[in-house]
């Protein structure tokens, strides 16, 4: 499959679930199933994030599980401590499961979400995020083999 190929099916597959999905309640562009990008001078805590192999072949985040207030604002700073490029996902289970079962198919797929960040070892960013609905999410590394691997965690928004 040609690039240009393989850029055409992902940008069609992912613009049908948006024009199915109509307008939304929302009003808000940048609203996804687990919140919306939030403000840095909003944030109330920051949660340090760790991506990494063990010597058991695992791979895992640090901490493994998260929970926080409906309408809290986080900044994540997340730091790839591996040998291997992880990523971070934000959202949903069904939306990761979704967005897990494309990257099989297109494994050198690269995105610019607002909710993930791509990392190679040693690198660090971050993300804000205001969790503006309450609900069970999830943390996970899509790229092939690494869910399957441990790398996933629940978020709960009380």
């Amino acid at each position: 499959m040609t690039r240009l190929t393989i850029l055409t099916t992902l940008l069609v597959s992912l613009s049908m679930p948006a024009l199915a999905a109509g307008t939304g309640e929302h009003g808000h562009d940048d609203e996804m199933a687990a919140g919306r990008p939030g403000k840095a001078a909003e944030a109330t805590r920051a949660v340090e994030m760790t991506m990494r192999e063990l010597d058991t072949g695992e791979m895992v985040f640090e901490p493994g599980d998260l929970s926080f207030a409906e309408g809290e604002t986080v900044r994540f700073v997340i730091t790839n401590a591996g040998m291997s490029t992880h990523e971070f996902v934000l959202d949903s289970l069904e939306k990761n499961a979704e967005h897990k079962a494309l990257m099989e198919r297109f494994p050198e797929m690269e995105h610019d979400d607002p909710n993930a960040v791509r990392l190679e070892p040693g690198e660090s960013s971050e993300i804000v995020w205001t969790f503006s609905k309450a609900g069970g999410f999830e943390f996970a590394c899509l790229l092939p083999g690494h869910y399957e691997s441990g790398m996933h965690g629940p978020v709960s928004v009380n």
